[in-house]
């Protein structure tokens, strides 16, 4: 790096020059954009060294093991920065993520130490947290011996942060003062609308704008784009992935819940009240009218290579998930816009379940303190930002890469609504579910009840019912009930 280039990466970080004078000056210098933000990686690389003692474990070795996502693919770009920032080395197996969590939770349940750290859904931690297969990372967090003062805790989306954290109390409220740190935040997927602008410029429909207009847009959709297009793509398959997306959100948008909580932490069937069964019949109905003719397979990638490939007008699921559909070779790439969704024409703002990419530690490391320094990187500001900024790191979880005016224009850009979609519903994005071991059997057969409801097999109302008791008798079974 000539001394030119260094003195204007170095104001950069005094906050002297904004990421657009910086980009601008080095261009000026003859500099390719790529060039530039490979020099900025190391600018900053060197700022961090100068705050903290990055080489405490220098010449120890840690073990990863990855989902194969973006996420991933990002920090294993920049992986060569940690190297040098902290002369350690990382190595990694990444397995796809029809194999991953077996993966996880073979080594896990197996006591091994062979992986130090480790992709988790946040849902998960709820099972290897109070199996103490994970540790909680506040001890690290709240250390300044072990965390960088620049770290900044804060910056993180305080309903993504506290969404990682449970006092692994079943029903306990997540984030609570007590509440253990069980991951780390990575990124994110908030529930919204991805829509195909063509399709409803043809048909003439605006973006819904609660459940109402919803199922009404997707009906109107379905009989007047033709080709065989239908109008809204939701998951169906018998799994608790088909609860937590669109459907949640919506439905918590509402102020319904999945279980009630009493004065002494007993645990309860929420979702047959009256406001529920209205809920769930206007749900039914949207897939019956509007859906795909098999929906109850209907998973993350049907949905997303369906919207992809012109086969569906919009879907009601992850963000990140038109995300992708709108790039690469995909049919529709170039052709789709966003919105944040607010099913309940009464509700102030859009309030959307999230999933939660993460970190995790493994209770059987050899060397916790070594896997905290990678932790700490990977999950800190600088990295964030190369992720956001370099790659195709969506959602970030701090407030500062949002912030980055580079960041949104890049989004402003081929991705229209996401930003402002973003801000509308980031400040009501949590995890809306109530943390309990029996999570996943219950929202699995939560998912088995739905298909029942629109395969005609059994009313709402009465399917609502069945599902409610048995589930207070599986809560009971447990001791949580």
């Amino acid at each position: 790096m000539h001394e030119k280039e260094k003195d204007l990466i170095d104001a950069f970080l005094r906050g002297q020059v904004d990421r657009r004078g910086l980009i601008k000056g080095l261009g000026a210098m003859g500099l390719a954009a790529g060039t530039a933000g490979t020099l900025l990686n190391l600018g900053q690389t060197r700022a961090l060294a100068a705050d903290f003692d990055w080489q405490a474990h220098k010449g120890k070795t840690i073990k990863l093991l990855l989902n194969k996502h973006p996420y991933a693919d990002a920090m294993i770009a920049n992986l060569e920065n940690f190297k040098k920032l902290t002369g350690m080395e990382v190595v990694y197996d990444v397995f796809p993520e029809d194999v991953y969590f077996d993966k996880v939770t073979a080594a896990l349940s197996a006591s091994s130490p062979e992986y130090d750290a480790f992709m988790t859904g946040a849902y998960m931690t709820w099972t290897y947290g109070p199996a103490g297969w994970i540790t909680d990372l506040n001890e690290w967090i709240k250390d300044p011996t072990k965390t960088n003062v620049n770290y900044a805790w804060d910056d993180f989306l305080p309903g993504v942060r506290k969404s990682c954290a449970w006092n692994g109390q079943p029903g306990g409220v997540l984030g609570s003062d007590d509440a253990k740190q069980w991951c780390i935040p990575w990124g994110f997927e908030q529930n919204n609308i991805t829509y195909n602008k063509g399709m409803f410029d043809k048909v003439g429909v605006s973006v819904p704008g609660n459940m109402d207009e919803m199922v009404a847009t997707a009906a109107k959709l379905t009989k007047d784009v033709g080709g065989g297009v239908y109008g809204i793509g939701v998951r169906g398959s018998r799994s608790w992935a088909t609860i937590h997306p669109g459907f949640l959100s919506a439905y918590a948008n509402f102020d319904q819940k999945d279980l009630n909580v009493s004065a002494d932490g007993k645990l309860s069937a929420a979702m047959n009240t009256a406001e529920s069964k209205a809920f769930h019949k206007q749900w039914v109905q949207m897939i019956q009218e509007s859906g795909p003719k098999d929906w109850s397979t209907y998973t993350w990638y049907q949905v997303g290579t369906d919207l992809g490939a012109g086969a569906s007008a919009m879907i009601f699921d992850a963000d990140i998930l038109g995300y992708f559909m709108n790039g690469g070779d995909n049919k529709m790439a170039g052709k789709l816009a966003f919105s944040a969704f607010k099913a309940n024409p009464a509700a102030k703002a859009p309030t959307p379940n999230i999933w939660i990419w993460s970190l995790s530690m493994s209770n059987f490391s050899k060397d916790k303190d070594a896997t905290w320094y990678f932790m700490q990187w990977a999950s800190g500001p600088e990295h964030a930002l190369f992720g956001a900024t370099e790659m195709d790191f969506v959602n970030p979880v701090r407030q500062s890469v949002w912030n980055d005016q580079m960041f949104r224009e890049k989004l402003n850009k081929s991705y229209p609504g996401y930003v402002e979609m973003f801000d509308v519903s980031a400040p009501g994005a949590s995890i809306k579910f109530t943390p309990q071991p029996l999570f996943f059997d219950l929202t699995t057969e939560w998912a088995a009840t739905l298909q029942k409801m629109v395969a005609k097999e059994v009313p709402v109302d009465e399917g609502l019912d069945m599902l409610a008791t048995s589930v207070d008798g599986q809560l009971k079974e447990a001791g949580l009930g």
